[in-house]
C-alpha cells in the first residue's frame, strides 16, 4: 500500500442539493463503483474555482442550473488506488429538473431515509453532518 504521499490526489467537489427537505442522490452507472450511491459532481478542472467546478459538472450531468452555497465539509478518503479530496458544498436548484444523463438512478431522501441507500466509502462520512444540520 502506497502512502499518501505517494498516492495521487484527485479534486472533486459534491452537490448536496435540498429541495423540499429532500436531499438528492445519485446512483452510479459506470466505472469501478457502479452501483453505489453518491452525492453528484465531478472533478476540478485547472483553473476553475470549486465552486465554478461544481456548477459546470452539474450542468453537464443533471442538465440543471444550481445556486452553490455553504462548504458543508472537504472530505479526505484513501480509495486503494488513489486519495479523494472532495468539496461538499449544500446547493439549491435555480432552474431545470435534474435530468439524467451519466447516472443509474436518483432518489430525493429525506432525513430519516438518508441511510437507505448504499453510499459510496467517500460519501458515507457526510451522512451524519447532513443528518445533524437543519434543512
Amino acid at each position: 500500500m502506497k502512502n499518501k504521499n505517494e498516492m495521487k490526489t484527485i479534486k472533486v467537489v459534491a452537490a448536496i442539493i435540498i429541495h423540499d427537505n429532500k436531499v438528492f442522490a445519485t446512483q452510479r452507472g459506470y466505472g469501478e463503483f457502479e452501483g453505489g450511491w453518491e452525492f453528484p459532481g465531478g472533478k476540478v478542472e485547472p483553473g476553475e474555482t470549486p465552486q465554478e467546478a461544481l456548477v459546470r459538472e452539474i450542468m453537464e450531468e443533471l442538465d440543471t442550473q444550481i445556486e452553490v452555497g455553504e462548504l458543508l465539509d472537504t472530505v479526505e478518503y484513501d480509495y486503494p488506488k488513489f486519495h479523494l479530496s472532495m468539496d461538499c458544498f449544500l446547493c439549491t436548484i435555480k432552474l431545470g429538473h435534474l435530468v439524467l444523463k451519466e447516472h443509474e438512478a436518483t432518489r430525493w431522501l429525506t432525513r430519516e431515509t438518508l441511510d437507505s441507500v448504499d453510499w459510496l466509502p467517500a460519501d458515507q462520512s457526510l451522512i451524519g453532518k447532513l443528518a445533524a444540520r437543519e434543512w
